[in-house]
């Protein structure tokens, strides 16, 4: 190995080693502007480390000295949300270390569209229902606010639009909102109450009482009641006997009573069993004669623990909105 002569002007510059006679080690360095640029993310690098969460280790890592702080409702000993005394939730501030879902809570909290949103609630606050539903403004952000809050916690059962799912088995369907036919009552009040306490309807099972021939005569009569074709006229006659029974909470008439959940049976808005989509007459008899015999549970979770009052006076609104009322 031995030193070039110095580089003649033109050349690549080498670093003056040189093999073999004629071997030479250009001497070819990275650009200024690229250097910086890689030296700009170590720093970028190690900033971060100290901000953010960046290394694992053990069964940790290392969450950085960054933090984010955001309104939070205060947990009782019971496990569940404490209450102010107007029925909104205590809330405390709590500060983590910076984390995607902390952010989120924050940005849900303070966020231009969030601000915007808890000036409409604080509006509507005192305002009474009627008064929400005459304002074209407060009703479109009482639609807006209820149709996301359906979404999130009613669509799973009542579907997007509020149309319910008819099965042959009671237990799968779940009433439809949007026919306007309500089983519990369509007044606000009411509604508010069902969304914050929730729902437990029973009718008993009548199975020991009427069998065969009266179970099929009663059967004939409930389908009487909402005119659908098929009907054995001399049958219902003689089911309207044992209709005395479903009188105490259907009515004689069997127009139902909405104070204790007994669903009309005068309609065609079939709430627990899928009649309208049944294929003929017989299939109609036998699912009716089910729910006499077999009786009906169902129930809807409460919702007072998971949605302010304002929340739950709005999803209101938006629901009866959806029967046309």
């Amino acid at each position: 190995m031995s030193q070039s002569p110095e580089n003649k002007k033109g050349q690549v510059e080498t670093t003056g080693h040189v093999w073999d006679g004629d071997l030479r080690e250009y001497n070819n360095p990275l650009p200024r502007w690229w250097l910086w640029g890689f030296y700009g993310t170590i720093i970028f690098a190690i900033v971060y480390w100290i901000l953010y969460p960046a290394w694992p280790y053990a069964d940790t890592y290392t969450k950085g000295i960054s933090t984010v702080s955001f309104q939070s409702p205060v947990i009782g000993p019971d496990g569940k949300p404490e209450k102010e005394a107007d029925g909104q939730p205590k809330m405390e501030t709590k500060t983590e270390h910076w984390n995607s879902r902390a952010l989120f809570y924050q940005e849900m909290q303070s966020s231009p569209s969030a601000l915007a949103q808890q000036e409409w609630l604080a509006k509507v606050k005192d305002m009474s229902f009627e008064q929400i539903a005459a304002n074209p403004d407060t009703l479109n952000f009482a639609r807006s606010m209820g149709h996301g809050l359906f979404g999130d916690h009613c669509a799973a059962c009542h579907g997007t639009g509020g149309q319910g799912h008819l099965s042959k088995n009671p237990e799968g369907s779940y009433p439809n909102l949007a026919d306007n036919a309500w089983i519990h009552g369509d007044s606000y009040e009411k509604i508010v109450s069902e969304i914050t306490n929730g729902i437990q309807g029973n009718m008993p099972a009548f199975g020991a009482l009427y069998k065969g021939e009266k179970l099929t005569d009663l059967a004939q009569y409930v389908l009487s009641l909402s005119h659908q074709p098929g009907v054995n006229e001399e049958a219902a006659n003689r089911g309207k006997a044992s209709f005395a029974t479903c009188a105490g909470c259907h009515g004689a008439n069997g127009m139902g009573n909405p104070a204790i959940g007994a669903p009309n049976l005068t309609d065609q808005a079939w709430a627990f069993v899928d009649v309208p989509g049944s294929k003929n007459y017989d299939e109609k008899l036998k699912l009716v004669e089910g729910v006499i015999a077999n009786g009906l549970q169902h129930q809807m979770p409460k919702f007072g623990d998971r949605l302010s009052p304002e929340q739950i006076r709005l999803l209101a609104v938006y629901v009866r909105q959806l029967g046309g009322t």
